[in-house]
């Protein structure tokens, strides 16, 4: 067990790897009253294709397996999770993303035996043909729910124009026929490779002693039996740079039409500095041109294209990356090609280093000001995670970081190939 002190941000982060391989990291904050955990693994939607464990040959699962496999491990053969962690006062969740799957937990009381339960329903699948026929239908009837939601429409609709194979084109509940075809054996497959604890990552934040908290799950995990470690041969197409689709108009009961503009990344996910560089400077450059504080904002909303709808988002993740740019619109063809014109402009705009400075101390003290919630520190620091970057050394590598290393990054940084636009119109 190796405690690190953060002066930076006033944190200490209690770590360690189990010798099963799963990595825990305990963030004790006795001045609060509630405790947040979450227990990760590094499996999401688009590993569809991949070789299982103990096995030589590659295997490709329905598309929506991962998100299926997340609501049945709640269900039991003799038990209600959920009801088992409302009796203890904790109150549980999950979700299920492009690269990960998490279950969760926050309480203020029995905090001990809550982590007990999240490790031991996660640990323990029980799937049968009849709870797998059942799950299809409510899963079936989650899929139309939000086909019916303009606003994952629109989402949705520009990851799939930006990407050729990428399986993150893929809605992550997948679609009503793949999961027609998902069996039992598949969960079961799919949990054998992806949830062993060499792939999984347990972070616990808030009020406990991390000695007693630490000798608790060491000692649920060292009385339950798992294969030797084995690494994950994930199968991941070729993805080109450019979009697959320049534009898309759809037609939806909406009263404002919609639209998003979507930016292509290029994630290079060999180098940890070069992606974390990447995530920080894009989105300080986002927020630089697109704020409600920013002279474009502005322009767009006293000419009435934008309403306080308008929205940005960058993601960037291991082997792809994306930004959207979008809302409702009553001129989407201007909103689009506005956007799309700043966007090529900006490698050919100076910014000055006064304005670097200002986006530099805004983004720190974002992140400060999110840092008040261990929910979000725990969330990120999973995220990171899996590219080998500590989260809690963000705001140090925020505060080195210098003009030329972003005024670098902006020459390269969009091209006209890297960039679609997704429109949802009124019937």
């Amino acid at each position: 067990m190796t405690k690190k002190n953060y002066e930076a941000i006033n944190e200490t982060l209690i770590t360690e790897q189990l010798s099963n391989g799963l990595n825990v990291f305990l963030l004790p904050k006795q001045e609060l009253s509630k405790t947040f955990a979450i227990f990760s693994t590094n499996y999401g939607s688009i590993d569809h294709s991949f070789v299982p464990r103990n096995k030589q040959n590659a295997v490709t699962v329905p598309e929506g397996v991962a998100h299926f496999l997340e609501h049945k491990l709640f269900e039991k053969e003799d038990h209600d999770v959920f009801a088992e962690f409302s009796k203890q006062g904790a109150s549980a969740n999950a979700f299920t993303s492009f690269t990960k799957t998490a279950y969760l937990f926050t309480a203020t009381n029995f905090i001990e035996q809550n982590v007990k339960t999240l490790l031991d329903f996660v640990q323990a699948p029980y799937f049968s043909d009849q709870s797998v026929e059942k799950e299809k239908g409510i899963i079936g009837q989650e899929i139309t729910m939000y086909d019916d939601q303009p606003d994952w429409r629109v989402f949705m609709g520009t990851i799939q124009n930006l990407f050729h194979h990428h399986p993150v084109k893929v809605d992550i509940a997948g679609t009503i026929e793949s999961i027609a075809s998902i069996t039992k054996e598949d969960l079961y497959e799919c949990y054998e490779t992806f949830y062993h604890p060499d792939n999984m990552t347990l972070f616990i934040a808030g009020n406990f002693d991390e000695k007693k908290m630490m000798e608790l799950v060491k000692e649920n995990q060292s009385v339950k039996e798992f294969p030797p470690s084995d690494e994950i041969k994930r199968i991941m197409p070729d993805e080109p740079n450019d979009v697959y689709k320049k534009e898309t108009t759809i037609n939806m009961p909406v009263s404002i039409p919609k639209c998003s503009v979507g930016i292509k990344g290029l994630v290079n996910e060999t180098d940890s500095d070069a992606f974390l560089l990447n995530d920080l400077v894009e989105s300080m450059i986002l927020d630089f041109y697109f704020s409600e504080g920013g002279s474009f904002y502005q322009k767009l909303y006293k000419e009435g294209i934008i309403d306080n709808s308008f929205y940005f988002e960058t993601n960037i993740e291991k082997g792809f990356g994306y930004a959207i740019i979008g809302g409702n619109t009553s001129k989407p063809e201007k909103f689009s090609n506005l956007i799309q014109e700043m966007l090529l402009s900006i490698k050919d705009k100076t910014i000055s280093e006064a304005e670097f400075e200002r986006m530099r101390k805004k983004q720190i003290g974002q992140l400060l000001r999110a840092m008040n919630s261990i929910e979000f520190i725990a969330k990120k620091y999973i995220h990171y995670h899996i590219m080998g970057i500590d989260f809690l050394e963000i705001i140090p590598r925020l505060q080195s970081l210098t003009y030329d290393e972003v005024s670098l990054f902006l020459k390269d940084w969009i091209q006209d190939e890297q960039l679609t636009t997704f429109i949802i119109k009124a019937e």
